[in-house]
C-alpha cells in the first residue's frame, strides 16, 4: 500500500499548480480564475527511497520498484460548497477516500492572482473550508439516519451516527478514539472530518525560508497540527530542471527539500507509517505499512496467500543488510534473526518471508 493525500483549498491558492509539480505532470489545469479545476486531477507518485536504490545495487536487482503515494487535486471549494454554492458538495466526495487531507493555504500577497476574498486571511480561509466539510459531514449522517437507511444499521451503528452528529453539530472535532469496528464503520460513512490533515502554506519565494507574517498567523491559531511551507511556484520550476541542475538550483535558494519530500516525510509521520523491504535478484521492493504491523499482515500486504501460509519471517535490518551486502553474509555474521507472526515490522527492515507452498 501507499497512501493517498487530497489537496483541498479555495480557488485560486495554487493547488493545481502543486498538483503539477508534485506528479511532475500537466495534468492539471493552472489559471488566474475560480473553478478552473472541475474534475478531480488523481497523479501517482514512486516515494524516493535512497536505500531502495542501494539495496537495489546490492542485490543487482533487475527491478526496482517504489511504494507509491497519490494526490486528488480537488476542484476550490467556497463558502457554501456543502449546499451546492460554487460547484457544489460534489467536489467534497471526492475526498472521502483518501487517508489524508492536504489543506493548501496562499499565505503571499499578488496583484496579479485573484483571490475570493478581498483580503488574503489564510486562517479565515482555512476556517471556511474545515466549515464545509464539518458541514458536508452532518449531511452525510444525516441521510445515513434517515428511516429508510436507518433500518439497514445496528443499534450500536445508529447511536455512534448520533453521537457524531451531536458533536458536529457543536463544531466539536471528531477524534478517532473509536475501537478497530467503529473506526472502519465511520471511514465506511465517509466522513471527512476524522481524517488527519497537513496545513500547507503556500508563500512567495523570499518567504519559503523564513516564513511571513501569514504562516505565523496560521501557526499561531493551529500550533498542534502539522505545518509545511512551500512556494509553488518554486516547485514547478523544481521539477523542470534536470536532477544535477535542480540540486544545483536548490543549493543556491537554500532549499533543502523539495514540496514532494516535506510532505512524504510529514505524511508518514502523521498517518504513522513504515516502509520495509524485500530484495533480490529479481526485484527490489519498498512497501508501505502502518507502523506496530505484526509480520504476518505485513506479508499479506504482499499477497494475501503469503499472510495465510505464513510460516516465519527473516530479518536483516537496513544498515546490517548495506554494511555486509546480502542476506547470506548478514546470516553469516549473527545479523539475520528469524521472527514469528507477531513480530513487529521496523522502518527500514529487509525482509523474506517463508510460507507454506
Amino acid at each position: 500500500m501507499g497512501f493517498k493525500c487530497g489537496i483541498v483549498g479555495l480557488p485560486n491558492v495554487g493547488k493545481s499548480t502543486l498538483f503539477n509539480a508534485l506528479t511532475s505532470s500537466k495534468n492539471a489545469q493552472a489559471a488566474n480564475f475560480p473553478f478552473c479545476t472541475i474534475d478531480p486531477n488523481i497523479g501517482v507518485v514512486d516515494v524516493p527511497d535512497e536505500r531502495l536504490i542501494k539495496l537495489s545495487t546490492l542485490s543487482k536487482s533487475v527491478k526496482t520498484i517504489n511504494t507509491n503515494i497519490t494526490f486528488v487535486d480537488i476542484a476550490g471549494l467556497v463558502k457554501g460548497a456543502s449546499k451546492g454554492e460554487g460547484l457544489g458538495n460534489k467536489f467534497l466526495s471526492h475526498i472521502r477516500e483518501v487517508d489524508a487531507i492536504v489543506h493548501l493555504v496562499r499565505c503571499f500577497d499578488s496583484e496579479n492572482i485573484q483571490h475570493v476574498s478581498k483580503n488574503i486571511d489564510p486562517v479565515n480561509d482555512l476556517e471556511t473550508i474545515k466549515t464545509e466539510i464539518l458541514l458536508s459531514d452532518i449531511g452525510q449522517i444525516e441521510k445515513k439516519l434517515q428511516k429508510n437507511v436507518k433500518k439497514k444499521l445496528t443499534d450500536k451503528q445508529i447511536k455512534l451516527l448520533e453521537n457524531a452528529l451531536k458533536k458536529l453539530n457543536k463544531n466539536e472535532v471528531l477524534e478517532e478514539n473509536h475501537n478497530s469496528d467503529d473506526k472502519k464503520f465511520l471511514k465506511e460513512t465517509g466522513l471527512i472530518s476524522i481524517k488527519p490533515y497537513i496545513i500547507v502554506c503556500n508563500v512567495d519565494e523570499k518567504s519559503v525560508k523564513t516564513g511571513n507574517k501569514y504562516t505565523e498567523l496560521l501557526k499561531k491559531k493551529y500550533s498542534d497540527k502539522k505545518f509545511i511551507t512551500i512556494c509553488a511556484d518554486i516547485e514547478s520550476q523544481i521539477v523542470d530542471l534536470k536532477p544535477d541542475e535542480r540540486e544545483n538550483y536548490m543549493k543556491n535558494i537554500g532549499l533543502e527539500k523539495t514540496g514532494l519530500n516535506k510532505l512524504i516525510t510529514t505524511g508518514y509521520d502523521l498517518l504513522n507509517l513504515n516502509t520495509f523491504f524485500t530484495s533480490g535478484p529479481k526485484e527490489s521492493r519498498a512497501w508501505t505499512v502502518k507502523r506496530n504491523t505484526e509480520a504476518q499482515k505485513a506479508a499479506g500486504v504482499i499477497h494475501s496467500d503469503f499472510e495465510k501460509n505464513f510460516i516465519r519471517a527473516e530479518v536483516v535490518s537496513y544498515d546490517d543488510f548495506e554494511k555486509y551486502g546480502s542476506f547470506e553474509k548478514a546470516k553469516e555474521n549473527g545479523k539475520l534473526r528469524v521472527e514469528g507472526k507477531n513480530y513487529f515490522v521496523k522502518d527500514g527492515d529487509v525482509l523474506f518471508f517463508r510460507v507454506n507452498p
